[in-house]
């Protein structure tokens, strides 16, 4: 039996069915310095430095706005990843597809983005530049059916979600009311032979900062192996630390170097797919065992379409999927319509940014997210800040 509120939203959504995509622009956002994410200046050819230099197209130095117009005003709006790579890709490619297109075949739009980047996309920039039109898309089609977007993948099925905070100032993070704290791991084994004592020193001070009942977890962004991380999470239930999940330990390609690692430890959970692409992608991992926690990122990871696929795979696998940076008015939109997605890690909240990080980032209260109310996404962008962005 069809609801009063959905005959409502089916109805709105059918006077939209002609609507057609007039244009389609990206711009960069700089929402933190590529120097965020080491530098360019090395010693030798063989400066571990090198290895860390990761440019200014990745995480959110390389965050870039897309605006979808649409011939009868509604305007939808999402962030992407790649910088003036994925602006580049949009604008001489993948707008071809999309203008004149109705933007409320979103997973069609999806598929065909897909196809026509395969052969030098799949993974990285190309899946990076989709992922702000996937959900600028999906934002229209909120705005057509006067509803949230969560609404349209299932409905909401929690109100709020508990966030954990990532990065150092943990009292900074106590303070602002999280119970769960990420804490980014920047010592590995190129930094000698004592790196051992050292994580183990800073995890069981961090455990004594943030209490013996709230959680936490580590970032090592790709800077063990996988003896090294087999290791450690011996090493660090044996000191009490208590870790929740370890993430990303190592370099993502290494699939079954994941395998392994979700086979033998276990004294906590390890969580990976920040920096993996597409469906296919977290299929792969999720068939070759090869994480206990799924953690696409919306924004990167091919959007909420991939999301949502993504969690649905997972759900099968009774895999738990917590978006990266689900703090955001986009990831937001998966973790409330989805049971599997227990937790909400931090966007925007405590930490630097500029005022479209501030717009982008969901409603905070008391260590939990929720999705905001508004229609599509719920982000409104005053005229102003579009006009200083370029858009």
């Amino acid at each position: 039996m069809v609801t009063r509120r959905g005959f409502l939203l089916q109805a709105t959504a059918a006077a939209h069915r002609k609507l057609k995509v007039t244009s389609v622009k990206a711009v960069p956002l700089g929402l933190l310095p590529a120097a965020r994410f080491g530098q360019n200046r090395f010693q030798s050819d063989y400066d571990p430095a090198r290895r860390r230099w990761f440019g200014p197209f990745s995480q959110l130095a390389g965050a870039i706005l897309v605006e979808v117009r649409t011939d009868q005003g509604l305007t939808g709006y999402g962030m992407g990843g790649g910088g003036g790579a994925a602006c580049y890709i949009i604008a001489n490619h993948l707008q071809d597809l999309v203008v004149g297109a109705n933007p409320l075949n979103v997973e069609l739009l999806w598929d065909q983005m897909f196809a026509s980047t395969s052969f030098y996309g799949r993974k990285g920039v190309a899946i990076m530049a989709m992922s702000g039109i996937d959900l600028a898309l999906w934002d229209i089609a909120g705005k057509a059916a006067g509803a949230p977007v969560c609404q349209l993948i299932g409905g909401a099925v929690k109100d709020k979600a508990q966030a954990y905070f990532t990065g150092k100032n943990l009292e900074l993070g106590l303070k602002l009311g999280f119970r769960a704290f990420k804490l980014p791991m920047d010592i590995g084994p190129a930094d000698g032979d004592d790196a051992r004592k050292r994580i183990v020193a800073v995890l069981v001070e961090a455990r004594k900062r943030i209490g013996p009942d709230n959680l936490l977890m580590i970032d090592c962004l790709c800077r063990w192996d996988v003896d090294f991380t087999i290791e450690m999470a011996k090493r660090q239930a044996d000191a009490g630390a208590g870790l929740y999940f370890i993430e990303e330990p190592i370099l993502p390609d290494d699939v079954f170097g994941y395998a392994r690692l979700c086979r033998e430890v276990k004294e906590t959970r390890i969580a990976s797919g920040e920096h993996e692409y597409s469906h296919y992608g977290f299929d792969l991992l999720l068939r070759q065992k090869a994480a206990h926690i799924l953690q696409p990122d919306l924004t990167w990871s091919g959007g909420l379409t991939t999301g949502k696929r993504a969690a649905t795979l997972a759900a099968a696998h009774g895999v738990p999927v917590m978006p990266h940076r689900g703090g955001s008015v986009f990831g937001m939109q998966l973790v409330i319509a989805s049971a599997n997605c227990p937790l909400a890690e931090s966007f925007g909240t405590g930490e630097p940014g500029n005022e479209l990080m501030a717009l982008m980032t969901a409603p905070f209260e008391n260590g939990y997210y929720r999705a905001p109310d508004g229609p599509g996404m719920g982000l409104e962008i005053p005229e102003g800040v579009l006009t200083k962005y370029g858009l």
